[in-house]
């Protein structure tokens, strides 16, 4: 299977350029673990870590989920696989398996898309129910970029180890 991976406008309004940005990040995310085996998905690169590509899918289940269902949409739920919000726990993906990750993931971005189209604009202000400042659409969906950023990085360098493949 080929993933898809769109790339950002290079001309395009605000949200639309923070939509395909966040867009290509997914998909970012799926190319790195393409071709590889639930073995090699959970392979941790960096002992004593517990770090691995499907601990990372796993990883921004929970992302997707707290910032877009809880802050954003303001649900009542708790993380997929932590139940006191430690969103280190998805990490571990001890026994864990593509088709589980990648259900919960796909199953959180498909939700973040309809919260994020249903918001009428980037400026709605998000009253933040954990003590914190409140938030726009805008600076959650900075927020999600910048963290399929930096952990896309670290996805870059743990596929390296499983099987040598770099690249884009």
């Amino acid at each position: 299977m080929t993933i898809d991976r769109p790339w950002p406008p290079n001309i395009a309004d605000e949200r639309e350029t923070l939509r395909g940005f966040l867009d290509h990040h997914r998909a970012t995310l799926a190319v790195k673990c393409e071709g590889l085996s639930d073995e090699e998905l959970r392979r941790q690169s960096v002992p004593p870590s517990t770090l691995s590509l499907l601990g990372l899918v796993r990883h921004m289940a929970e992302v997707e989920r707290a910032w877009f269902r809880r802050v954003v949409d303001g649900e009542d739920v708790q993380l997929v696989w932590s139940d006191s919000m430690d969103f280190q726990v998805a990490y571990d993906a001890t026994g864990a398996t593509r088709a589980e990750a990648f259900a919960a993931w796909q199953a959180e971005v498909e939700h973040s898309r309809r919260i994020e189209a249903a918001a009428p604009d980037l400026d709605v202000v998000v009253h933040n129910s954990r003590g914190r400042e409140d938030l726009s659409l805008r600076t959650i969906m900075l927020h999600v970029i910048l963290e399929y950023g930096r952990h896309n990085g670290h996805a870059d360098l743990l596929r390296e180890a499983v099987d040598g493949t770099v690249g884009e």
